[in-house]
């Protein structure tokens, strides 16, 4: 990664330094457990130790990164059961937005969402699981987006920050894409017909498929 223009010093860079940093551990560029050495990323992102060393606190406070005691910071490893806990929590939220989002919906939101069930459709028969696990992540981001429930909205990004990893290996797992397409249209369908508690019960029907195949 080439090295950031901008300020080396001060809240900006720590700024920078955050936003990169966040976004190369939600892509998967930095793996569970990879050690996060504050020269290298200094010189990576062009700022100072300080700056990185301020990033990573805040990444620690996230839940994306973890301290070592005596050995420095490493990207958070998430077990199977801290993922299931968080998406039991996501459950809760997520049904919840889509709820409001039933109830508040605008035709324009509906043309986007059908569109994101007719791309998902799409990328299942072409078995693209990696496209599909993206346009998965998409289609939940809108529906929180589109409830107007800007506390759960924001919850739920630091839930779903620490789950990357886990989404990754579910999507590239035989039969699942398969298997969640149908959770995803049916939530979209609810959505819909304007169904509050109908969009309730489909996502937390996926959900919990979701956390049975994260047991398996």
């Amino acid at each position: 990664m080439p090295k950031q223009a901008g300020p080396s010093t001060g809240e900006q860079a720590k700024q920078l330094a955050l936003g990169q940093l966040r976004e190369a551990i939600l892509r998967g560029d930095m793996a569970p457990a990879q050690r996060l050495v504050e020269n290298e990323l200094a010189e990576q992102f062009g700022v100072t130790r300080a700056s990185i060393r301020a990033a990573l606190i805040d990444l620690e406070s996230q839940g994306l990164v973890e301290r070592i005691r005596n050995r420095g910071s490493r990207v958070r490893v998430v077990t199977v059961e801290e993922a299931v806990a968080i998406t039991e929590c996501r459950l809760v939220l997520e049904g919840l937005c889509a709820a409001k989002t039933a109830a508040a919906v605008t035709d324009e939101q509906l043309v986007e969402l059908t569109g994101l069930g007719t791309a998902m459709r799409k990328a299942v028969a072409d078995g693209e699981p990696l496209t599909y696990s993206e346009l998965n992540h998409r289609l939940h981001t809108r529906i929180r987006e589109f409830s107007g429930q800007l506390t759960a909205l924001e919850l739920l990004e630091r839930l779903n920050a620490q789950l990357v990893r886990h989404r990754f290996q579910l999507a590239l797992r035989p039969g699942r894409p398969q298997q969640s397409l149908k959770e995803h249209l049916a939530m979209i369908e609810a959505i819909e017909a304007r169904d509050p508690q109908a969009a309730e019960a489909a996502v937390r029907a996926h959900l919990t498929s979701v956390i049975e195949a994260l047991r398996d």
